[in-house]
């Protein structure tokens, strides 16, 4: 194995607990007890806070960040939480609902601190030009506490593989959903747990069908993917720092009993 292959299987190797931890919180009940004090409608501190970083963002636009999700849902959710709650506010309070699942879900992982440090690298040495929401959330106010900048590193990580692998996808001629349609983990079922409703998911499944190759750009968007993390990993951290953080994130994932993981 070349050592761009290793750095790239590494990035793979890493994906699943940077994904779903990194994100964790969003759907958590933190957040949802954090919305309910902010004053803000029920499940939409997630839009309202994740966009808030890059200020009042229109609607049509944040559906374009996010990409999974349809138009109509930010159209319905943004205006009133924005009458709510002002930008600065909302980024406050989505980082507090990810400081207290930090508490709750990674208080008991060793050495938080050393591994939010090995993930800050990353960030710190990403170019986060074109990757507006990595952007806003790599130059926002970090928290103190080690387990809580462990929970913000792992969401801010997620953010910058989101990114590159967006800009993965339109480079091969591909939309979130079609994405979203190719991945054995999704499919038309996902399209439907997030908001589509079912002509419109229909209509999804059925333009991508069309698209003979559509598996097959979505695994090389995937494989793209890992090669620009790699090469991120390669320049950030040294092989012994890359090493660790490996290890660090396979603890994580066994401690969190994540699928795959030595005790799920």
């Amino acid at each position: 194995m070349t050592a761009i292959e290793g750095v790239a299987e590494l990035a793979s190797r890493i994906r699943p607990v940077v994904q779903v931890l990194g994100g964790k919180f969003m759907t958590s009940p933190e957040l949802a007890a954090v919305e309910a004090e902010a004053g803000l409608p029920p499940r939409s501190l997630y839009l309202r806070g994740r966009s808030a970083v890059l200020g009042d963002v229109p609607p049509k636009v944040a559906a374009e960040l996010f990409g999974i999700f349809p138009h109509w849902l930010f159209e319905f959710v943004l205006p009133p939480a924005v009458a709510v709650l002002d930008a600065p506010a909302a980024v406050r309070a989505y980082a507090e609902s990810s400081a207290r699942w930090s508490r709750v879900s990674l208080s008991a992982v060793s050495d938080p601190g050393r591994l939010a440090d090995l993930l800050f690298r990353v960030v710190d040495a990403a170019d986060a030009s074109a990757l507006a929401l990595f952007a806003g959330w790599k130059n926002a106010e970090r928290p103190s506490g080690d387990v809580e900048r462990l929970g913000f590193a792992l969401m801010v990580v997620r953010e910058l593989r989101g990114g590159l692998h967006f800009a993965a996808l339109r480079a091969l001629g591909l939309s979130v959903p079609e994405a979203v349609i190719a991945d054995p983990e999704g499919g038309r079922e996902r399209l439907l747990r997030t908001a589509w409703p079912e002509d419109a998911a229909n209509e999804l499944t059925a333009a991508a069908g069309r698209k003979p190759d559509l598996r097959d750009r979505w695994r090389r968007a995937e494989s793209m993917t890992d090669a620009r993390m790699g090469e991120l990993l390669a320049s950030a951290l040294t092989g012994p720092q890359r090493a660790e953080l490996d290890r660090r994130l396979a603890e994580l994932a066994a401690f969190a009993q994540l699928p795959g993981s030595p005790t799920a």
